[in-house]
């Protein structure tokens, strides 16, 4: 049995929620399931690359950019300190982490410099978010002991096109790449939001593009279910945040769900639906707060 577990960024926010996070995927391996996560960025990290990318470009202000590395290092710096308990985990982690920050900069301040931001060099930026937090969640899982590793959505086996900020994949190769360590017992942690031309250039599938990258992950994997963890019991009747007492939908079909997300539903990225229609592969939606809370099964009938 294999199920795919996507995290969004507000189940990521910080350290603690990267260990409970880390618990909850634990608690599946245990029900003796092959378990696949793919992570978003931490809250608001993917925003603030799209802000300082503008900045690096428009205002060429470096003092900005080191204020902002300092910012991301220190935020996940504290995640680390929060989500990993072994002093060895940690040291090993920080020692990714930080080199992906070094990485960072060095690009900002390129785009500084050169005065040039090509939608290629956008989406490598972009894609720090997921990679710096794939690390963490991994280091956190591998703290509880279990094995883990963590991948970028290319080196997991999705390979895209070259339309650079809204990517189509071309191919998977995701159950090549995969299913050697699901076979050894490893809990792989993939980037969601990006994947990798054929020649290694990082390309990401637009916002909310990790609930398309799991939908992906799960196709290539033939996976039993893939599950998407979020900050609301499944889908609702209304915006909570707008309507009082509303309803969980408990069923759902894969029309009804994409009629949704089309239309503007936040819960759900609207490509998500068609890999997993396509090979029937139920998707359930789920509250990081609230794990025993079933949430809403979206299946190919709203009956079964």
């Amino acid at each position: 049995m294999v199920t795919v577990m996507k995290f969004g960024g507000t189940s990521i926010g910080d350290g603690k929620r990267m260990r409970h996070v880390a618990k909850i995927v634990v608690d599946k391996k245990r029900e003796d399931r092959d378990v696949v996560v793919v992570t978003s960025a931490m809250t608001q990290i993917t925003n603030s690359l799209i802000d300082i990318s503008k900045e690096a470009l428009d205002i060429r202000d470096i003092n900005r950019i080191n204020n902002f590395i300092e910012d991301i290092r220190r935020k996940h710096q504290e995640a680390i300190q929060e989500a990993i308990k072994s002093e060895e985990i940690r040291r090993e982690v920080r020692k990714t982490v930080y080199s992906l920050i070094d990485e960072l900069e060095k690009v900002l301040i390129g785009v500084a410099y050169l005065g040039e931001l090509t939608p290629k060099s956008k989406d490598y930026i972009l894609s720090f978010g997921e990679r710096l937090s794939a690390p963490i969640l991994s280091g956190a899982i591998r703290d509880l002991g279990y094995s883990s590793t963590h991948l970028t959505g290319g080196e997991a086996g999705i390979i895209t096109d070259e339309n650079y900020g809204c990517a189509r994949p071309i191919r998977l190769e995701v159950k090549e790449r995969l299913e050697p360590l699901l076979r050894e017992g490893v809990i792989p942690v993939i980037t969601g939001f990006i994947g990798s031309t054929e020649k290694g250039n990082i390309t990401t599938f637009g916002r909310g593009g990790s609930d398309y990258s799991a939908a992906l992950v799960g196709a290539g994997l033939d996976a039993d279910i893939v599950e998407i963890w979020t900050d609301v019991s499944g889908i609702l009747t209304s915006d909570p945040r707008i309507v009082k007492n509303v309803k969980r939908i408990p069923k759902m079909s894969y029309i009804e769900a994409m009629e949704l997300a089309y239309f503007g539903a936040k819960v759900l990225h609207p490509r998500t639906i068609e890999p997993l229609m396509e090979k029937n592969i139920p998707l359930r939606i789920k509250n990081t707060f609230d794990p025993e809370n079933e949430g809403t099964l979206i299946t190919n009938n709203r009956e079964e």
